[in-house]
């Protein structure tokens, strides 16, 4: 009875999507210039988790949380870190110490002044214990936040710490709403207040989340002023929905870009872009499953998965192959290091050397048990969908069953990445600009909610992991990930399919868009809609 209200609702959905034509017309004549004003709606198959950049772990909450809240730090558009809430800083005594000199005159979005005071209680809110954050280790190895007055902070750490300016790019929490709170529990959570450039308006649960802009930003009010976040699982209807006009933008398929996103019509209407994107795409084995445990049979599985007909098939040739758990271009990646080889007869060897035989009815056995197991994947993303379904197909060929579960966003994460209730999932990552990637594979990142939930162990990894981070020069850093690199791809926790290129379609009537080495969406503030283009007539709230 669910599944058929559920299709009754997706084709009513469809349904609207195609009556509902766009209304709105680009004029061939306007003045191009800045204008304030104007809504831009967006979409996501995913919705947010929680709005607290400290407790989220999930992509649809951060791309809210970066709207609302901001960091001492940022990167720029050539991904060098520049000043955000800091005006300056110092780094001293080779790294240990590191003093924020802090923007003054920045206030909270209830107009309350931001200052140094704000900035110890979010690294006292990471380290209390009882904080249920994935992000505890970017700020373990500080020693103290001390306080020098209300626009100095003092930060030392134990030890060298190579990313440490990075991770103060966090966004930073107010104190005066959040002091005395469960702040795992905090009605804040789901009615954030930042000092970002968007303040918070409202959250439909499962509809949207809009932001309105903060017309006293500190680095200047925003052109655009509201910010729309439906929440769409499925990119189809995504689609029909840009198509009818009640979209701005979306993310697109591969399969959408060179399709229905290729039309005469379509690019009237539409500019799309091709953005390189610090991603990638795998499928990832919970080795507290004893299936998983031993590295053959995780090496046999990896080697029964074709990538490079997937990239051709699945992404249509916009993604770029990867071994290991950097991007294709970082210092990290060792190019040496080949993705596995296609190669059924050899998957089959190693399964056959830890046991497992085919019996007369093609399945494999050891000890009487099938192997089976269930691959699960969230709703809306085709691409990931459809690599569930080649990787079903190419395991039943060694004999393995393989049952595909899809299922929502929320429920994907907290329910069964967070608890670790699964048996292998087809994922993704985004990653920072530096190469540490202590959450993802260290042992003691297990726990639940924390960033290595397939329970990867390898003690020699781990050493690297800690001196990667306490290590500044490059060349040494880039010996060790390199190292890390070849260990993680022999034991193939994951079977790494590919990194692939961000495809966001953006309506033309949205300017300012640059892309850069940072992507198009480091400048979000500075789009803009030329007054004569406007379609919403959306000013300032006050």
């Amino acid at each position: 009875m669910k599944k058929l209200v559920l299709l009754l609702f997706m084709a009513l959905i469809m349904i609207y999507g195609c009556q509902n034509k766009e209304t709105y017309t680009l004029k061939d004549t306007y003045t191009d210039k800045p204008a304030y004003g104007d809504m831009l709606i967006d979409s996501s198959i995913g919705e947010p988790a929680i709005l607290n950049p400290v407790l989220a772990s999930d992509s649809a909450s951060a791309e809210i949380n970066d709207l609302v809240f901001s960091g001492l730090v940022k990167f720029d558009k050539n991904l060098n870190l520049t000043g955000d809430l800091a005006e300056k800083w110092e780094i001293k005594d080779g790294g240990l110490i590191i003093i924020f000199y802090l923007k003054k005159n920045v206030k909270w979005h209830d107009g309350a002044p931001f200052t140094a005071k704000d900035v110890k209680f979010t690294y006292d809110i990471y380290m209390a214990p009882e904080t249920k954050t994935a992000y505890r280790s970017l700020f373990e190895p500080v020693k103290n936040v001390i306080v020098i007055d209300d626009y100095t902070v003092k930060v030392n750490y134990k030890k060298p710490f190579a990313p440490a300016l990075q991770y103060w790019g966090t966004g930073i929490l107010p104190s005066h709403l959040l002091e005395g709170k469960d702040i795992n529990t905090a009605v804040f959570n789901r009615a954030p207040v930042g000092t970002g450039p968007y303040t918070f308006k409202n959250w439909k649960t499962g509809r949207s989340v809009e932001l309105m802009a903060n017309k006293d930003y500190f680095d200047g009010a925003p052109y655009i002023s509201n910010y729309l976040f439906r929440i769409i699982p499925d990119q189809s209807v995504q689609f029909m929905n840009l198509q009818a006009g009640s979209l701005d933008m979306m993310t697109l398929s591969s399969d959408l870009y060179f399709t229905k996103a290729n039309t005469e019509d379509f690019n009237k209407k539409f500019n799309k872009y091709i953005v390189p994107a610090f991603q990638y795409t795998y499928i990832g084995y919970n080795q507290n499953n004893p299936l998983f445990a031993p590295v053959k049979i995780r090496q046999a599985l990896s080697y029964a998965i074709n990538t490079q007909e997937i990239i051709k098939g699945v992404s249509r040739g916009l993604a770029r192959p990867i071994s290991g758990p950097f991007i294709p271009g970082s210092y990290a990646y060792d190019e040496s290091i080949k993705p596995y080889e296609y190669n059924i007869e050899k998957a089959q060897r190693l399964l056959k050397e830890e046991g497992w035989i085919k019996g007369e009815d093609g399945m494999l056995r050891k000890d009487g048990k099938l192997f089976e197991f269930t691959l699960s994947t969230n709703q809306g993303n085709k691409e990931r969908e459809e690599i569930a379904a080649i990787a079903q197909q190419e395991f039943s060929k060694l004999g393995i069953k393989v049952n595909v579960r899809v299922l929502a966003w929320n429920i994907f994460i907290t329910d069964f990445i967070n608890k670790k209730k699964f048996d292998a999932v087809v994922m993704g990552w985004s990653l920072t600009r530096d190469p540490d990637c202590y959450d993802i594979w260290h042992s003691s990142k297990t726990n639940e909610s924390e960033f290595n939930f397939v329970s990867y162990k390898n003690p020699e990894v781990d050493t690297l992991l800690e001196q990667g981070r306490t290590t500044y020069d490059t060349e040494k850093r880039k010996a060790i990930y390199r190292k890390i690199h070849r260990l993680i791809a022999s034991d193939a926790p994951y079977t790494f399919i590919y990194s692939p290129y961000a495809l966001p379609a953006i309506h033309k009537r949205v300017h300012g868009i640059k892309s850069e080495p940072a992507g198009i969406g480091y400048n979000f503030t500075r789009w803009y809609v030329p007054e004569e283009l406007q379609k919403y007539k959306i000013a300032f709230e006050k």
